[in-house]
């Protein structure tokens, strides 16, 4: 048998079902074959294992511990892009590499870009994607600079929408390779995303849109969190990618401030 023979049926008797493309990538990869073939058998991302994610047309780096972007996830960064001018204002939130950013910026160069996220390792990961952007550390929109306050034209967020009881149930190299913050949603996923509605008008441009992925079953929920948050709301679905999308649309009039923003 052939080395790639070898390593199509290690995949193969560990359970992946893409058995013959991954065998391909890992003999590609540099570093010791051996040891990378260990690491995708014992349960770690193909990603993570690689080093890179592909997403809308780019390989983004992806460290151990950080989540890996879904193709899915590629509906938010082409609404995003949707209309958006070079000299526009986006921000990333819970931007885990920075993948959603860095496909953003791709498509329409010269943005100003701001990126956050709560874990650390995801932060330096997105900075390495991200070279040209403000990456901050934090939770939400309390980890942005005041001057970002109102003039956000648009706003990615791929927020942890699973719900906390369905965690367990998630394919092991998520569960265990992943950070929990960025999978659990709580009690019906959609915690997250209230936090983030909430205050989104604080930070929106007037006409502003805020973008965020929900699965099928969260729509009706979502659309009502959207509403109360004063934001127009619009579900775009995508078969192609599985992907669902809500857009929520800041009213045109001026930017209030939110109660649970300081100022």
């Amino acid at each position: 048998m052939s080395e790639l023979d070898d390593v199509v049926a290690a995949l193969r008797t560990a359970g992946c079902v893409y058995a013959e493309d991954e065998a391909a990538l890992l003999i590609a990869a540099p570093g010791p074959l051996d040891e990378l073939l260990a690491r995708r058998i014992a349960g770690e991302p193909l990603e993570q294992v690689l080093g890179w994610a592909a997403f809308d047309g780019l390989r983004v780096k992806v460290q151990p511990g950080v989540f890996v972007p879904r193709r899915r996830s590629e509906l938010l960064v082409r609404l995003a892009a949707d209309g958006l001018s070079s000299n526009a204002v986006a921000i990333d939130l819970c931007c885990g590499s920075g993948a959603l950013g860095a496909a953003l910026l791709a498509r329409v160069p010269g943005v100003e870009l701001h990126a956050c996220d709560v874990d650390l390792a995801a932060v330096r990961c997105a900075r390495g994607n991200l070279p040209g952007a403000a990456v901050h550390v934090g939770d939400l929109w309390a980890a942005l600079p005041d001057s970002v306050r109102g003039r956000a034209d648009v706003v990615l967020a791929n927020a942890p929408y699973v719900p906390t009881e369905n965690v367990a149930l998630m394919p092991s190299e998520a569960r265990d390779h992943e950070p929990r913050t960025a999978l659990d949603g709580g009690c019906d996923g959609l915690d997250v995303h209230r936090r983030i509605a909430a205050d989104a008008l604080t930070w929106l441009a007037p006409g502003g849109r805020l973008v965020i992925e929900v699965t099928p079953s969260q729509v009706a929920a979502a659309v009502e969190v959207f509403e109360r948050a004063g934001l127009r709301a619009e579900v775009v679905t995508d078969d192609d990618l599985d992907a669902t999308a809500m857009v929520g649309t800041a009213p045109a009039g001026s930017p209030r401030r939110s109660r649970h923003s300081p100022g």
